[in-house]
């Protein structure tokens, strides 16, 4: 190994030195011209002659010190910086921005050694990374990341391309042939709009201060949806957009670990063996209907999650009408996979110290856990409760898929669901409650812009 190192190290301690020695030659020949013409010149030039500013002395000192305070030793050990954030201004130091590139390396190891929703999680990571580097400037006007969030993230456009991929990758035959679990997906969106209340109730914590288009950005992590919640943070919290990702895209990574604990404290082991009837055969004719009727009910009761609700329904359309594969199997491919790619760097540019280290980003981090908590035990309770009223039972375990994080929700539901009876399957069930909870989540955005966002 040591072998291996001596040729980069012997052309890494060349290239320094060769530097110092050029420095030396400017400095030295600038000596020697300035001592051989500075007296004739002086003696040469009347006293009525205009004279110029004299040039700045080329010297080894200097040279060495700029370009010392160009490292990233520098930038971390002695660069200080004041910045507006949220009306007010906040001091950012050198140590801010490693511990910033400290956090990107623990979203790089989450995402690609843990497996945590690393699509999302490694693109964020790296940009988390890459935006807090000292002078490099690509999170600055004209910066390389900050150009990917101006045309992609600010105006909307990478969570709409989103909506479309899952549009198109989305069976909905679940959902239409047992109506009713829609109702679970509208369920699980009490924990969002209860987090709003305590989003709003913890600003009466010293150093916490949530405004309520805020607080409702915030409140939409409950809803296990990250696209949504970019969407929705970019409309109303632009601000806390990079914690409030980040959290959105860790829960939803978490919910085999968060979830099972919440539904079997709320489940008896008999309901968790309740088996349900198999679902009938769903028509191409419902499928292809269903996203414009989806649509339809949209325009005409809440425009303003129109975006969201329209993008998913094109891409579902195009899916199941099935004359255009190559645009269906294009936005499920490798439209999807570029747009996540710029979708992860832009909202990495997002987590910058002076935005990311804030008593708020702790808050953001507990609400984003009560909310998800609350969504998946509420999905679990109402399906306890249609029980009561509905001859063929529901499986309560399947009210927790209702959070919209497609298709692991489902899964867990399901992998509960066999512990229990090993030859109860719950998977096609589940997915009914967990596309309805990607739907009653953009509604419940649309309702928050249509209320919050003028």
């Amino acid at each position: 190994m040591w072998y291996s190192l001596k040729k980069p190290g012997a052309v890494l301690l060349g290239s320094l030195l060769l530097i110092g020695v050029l420095g030396l030659c400017v400095g030295l020949s600038d000596s020697v011209l300035h001592a051989a013409h500075g007296p004739a010149a002086a003696q040469s030039v009347s006293p009525d002659t205009p004279q110029s500013a004299p040039a700045e002395e080329v010297s080894v000192e200097r040279f060495a010190m700029n370009l010392a305070k160009t490292t990233g030793f520098y930038g971390f050990l002695a660069d200080k910086e004041t910045v507006k954030f949220r009306g007010g201004d906040v001091t950012v130091y050198g140590w801010h921005k490693l511990m910033m590139l400290i956090i990107g390396g623990i979203l790089l190891y989450l995402g690609a050694a843990k497996n945590f929703e690393p699509l999302l999680l490694v693109p964020i990571g790296f940009g988390t990374v890459l935006v807090n580097i000292p002078f490099a400037g690509m999170g600055d006007d004209g910066g390389f990341l900050k150009i990917i969030f101006d045309f992609g993230i600010n105006n909307e456009f990478f969570p709409l391309v989103i909506f479309m991929g899952i549009g198109a990758l989305t069976d909905f035959g679940p959902l239409i042939a047992n109506p009713r679990t829609a109702l679970l997906g509208a369920a699980a969106q009490f924990g969002v709009f209860g987090t709003l209340l305590g989003a709003v109730a913890l600003n009466i914590v010293p150093g916490i201060t949530y405004t309520l288009k805020e607080a409702c950005a915030i409140s939409i992590i409950g809803g296990a949806d990250g696209p949504t919640s970019i969407y929705l943070a970019g409309k109303l919290a632009p601000d806390l957009m990079g914690s409030i990702a980040v959290a959105a895209y860790s829960y939803m990574a978490l919910v085999p670990l968060i979830q099972p604990p919440i539904m079997r404290a709320l489940t008896t082991p008999e309901e968790r063996k309740i088996r349900m009837k198999q679902l009938r055969p769903v028509s191409k004719v419902e499928k292809i209907v269903f996203p414009m009727l989806l649509l339809a009910l949209t325009i005409l009761l809440l425009p303003t999650a129109a975006p969201l609700i329209g993008s998913i329904a094109f891409g579902n359309f195009v899916r199941e009408i099935g004359v255009v594969d190559r645009l269906s199997k294009t936005m499920q491919n490798e439209l999807l996979n570029i747009v996540t790619i710029f979708l992860g760097l832009g909202v990495g540019t997002q987590m910058v110290a002076y935005k990311f280290i804030q008593p708020a980003t702790l808050g953001i981090v507990v609400l984003g856990l009560v909310a998800f908590c609350f969504g998946s035990a509420a999905g679990v309770v109402f399906a306890k409760i249609m029980n009561r009223f509905v001859k063929d039972k529901i499986n309560p375990l399947i009210g927790s898929a209702g959070v919209s994080a497609v298709p692991m929700a489902a899964r867990v539901s399901n992998k509960l669901g066999l512990e229990a009876d090993s030859s109860n399957f719950l998977i096609m069930h589940a997915m009914g409650p967990n596309v309805a909870g990607v739907i009653g989540t953009a509604v419940a955005a649309g309702v928050m812009i249509a209320i919050f966002g003028n």
